[in-house]
């Protein structure tokens, strides 16, 4: 982090205030959450938190020997129909914690060897969560911050983010507006995840490892292979290696499976094969993408 406290403290109170008309990510909803209204993301004013720990499945240069600090926030912004936190991200999966709850839990990832502080699907609760960093930086966190994110970012929103995030790390799910109406209601997510992705690399830069392979700062960035979707899978890889940076960290995920609101016999109820994720894997390689995740 690159501000002092009373910048953060600052940046924190700014985006309390959005709150009121909420324009935070770009379904721009404007309910009052303070009044206790809720726009598509489901979140109030209160913090919601499905789970806190040192998390060894993340990247390697995220959990090095002593695990990526996570924290799993409940509901999301963009709500696909097949994610597979779906318990967490719209099924209610979560309870209420304070700001300085929050804050200690932080602090003690740290005191237990965490590399890092990874706020996962935290779009929603930017206001909360830059309240609970002033508190948390004021006794003593100084981890890196990872934005773990869908991609599906406001610009005006990563702004105020400058200097407070270390490490972006978003989703690039969809090439296609048809496919992203048809599986998140997101039809503008191909041109606004282009947006937030050069925002985003625009103000930490490609990821950069320290000596022990574990990530200091910059940007990473993860694709999920959908079935028979290497189509878009390889715009995507295009996309990053020409208009982002051929430097560019690149997770290829294979995980893919049915999940959430999925329903047999739609052309998403399969896993992908291993042929289409060999093929996507090609496409990053040609677009001349060359820090694949392994």
């Amino acid at each position: 982090m690159n501000l002092s406290l009373a910048e953060l403290q600052e940046c924190a109170e700014i985006a309390w205030s959005w709150l009121e008309s909420c324009e935070i990510c770009p379904r721009l909803c404007r309910v009052n959450r303070l009044a206790g209204e809720q726009g598509r993301c489901r979140a109030g004013a209160e913090l919601l938190v499905s789970s806190v720990f040192p998390h060894f499945g993340e990247e390697s240069c995220l959990v090095g020997a002593g695990g990526s600090g996570t924290v799993f926030l409940s509901s999301c912004n963009l709500r696909c129909s097949f994610c597979q936190n779906y318990d967490i991200s719209q099924a209610g999966e979560g309870r209420g914690i304070s700001f300085d709850g929050l804050a200690s839990a932080l602090l003690e990832l740290q005191r237990v060897g965490c590399h890092n502080v990874n706020f996962v699907t935290p779009t929603h609760f930017t206001p909360q969560l830059l309240r609970v960093l002033t508190q948390a930086v004021r006794k003593g966190l100084d981890l890196p911050i990872v934005w773990n994110t869908s991609g599906y970012e406001r610009v005006e929103t990563l702004r105020l983010l400058e200097g407070i995030v270390d490490i972006y790390m978003p989703d690039f799910k969809f090439w296609k507006s048809a496919t992203a109406r048809e599986l998140a209601r997101a039809p503008d997510y191909p041109q606004t995840a282009k947006a937030a992705l050069k925002e985003m690399h625009r103000q930490v830069g490609d990821l950069v490892v320290d000596g022990s392979g574990i990530a200091r700062r910059g940007l990473l960035v993860r694709h999920l292979v959908m079935p028979e979707g290497v189509e878009e899978s390889a715009e995507i890889m295009r996309y990053l290696a020409t208009e982002i940076s051929p430097h560019t960290f690149v997770n290829v995920m294979a995980q893919y499976r049915p999940c959430g609101r999925i329903k047999p016999g739609e052309r998403w109820a399969r896993r992908i094969t291993a042929g289409e994720y060999r093929e996507a894997l090609r496409h990053a390689k040609e677009a001349g993408l060359t820090r694949l995740a392994d």
